[in-house]
């Protein structure tokens, strides 16, 4: 998408502080962090949200899942993480491409809102 933040970083217009990444999948530390460890995980393909996965497209997620633990074994996540996706303005998804947040490196708070 022309105007997506997560395409631009993709696409290497906009810098990041990559983690991994392979044909399908990057990752990269949020600039704005909300933990200790705080990493976002992005399909290179842009699909809006959560709300517009379907059969075509959700093998993706899987592939996001496999990286999200494989980073949280590195990243000695050993005492547990979050993985959260928000969906929507009301669902606090502030950049329409599909990400998901990797959070970790402390006892995070059980509340939500």
């Amino acid at each position: 998408m022309e105007n997506c933040l997560f395409c631009k970083i993709i696409a290497g217009e906009i810098p990041s502080e990559k983690v991994y990444e392979d044909d399908e999948v990057l990752a990269f530390k949020d600039i704005n962090p909300m933990a200790p460890i705080h990493i976002l995980i992005i399909p290179k393909k842009h699909i809006d949200g959560a709300d517009k996965l379907d059969e075509s497209n959700t093998a993706v997620v899987a592939k996001i899942f496999a990286v999200a633990s494989r980073l949280a074994k590195e990243l000695k996540l050993d005492n547990g993480f979050r993985i959260v996706t928000n969906v929507g303005s009301d669902g606090g998804q502030t950049v329409r491409h599909l990400h998901f947040h990797l959070l970790g490196g402390a006892k995070l708070k059980t509340e939500l809102c």
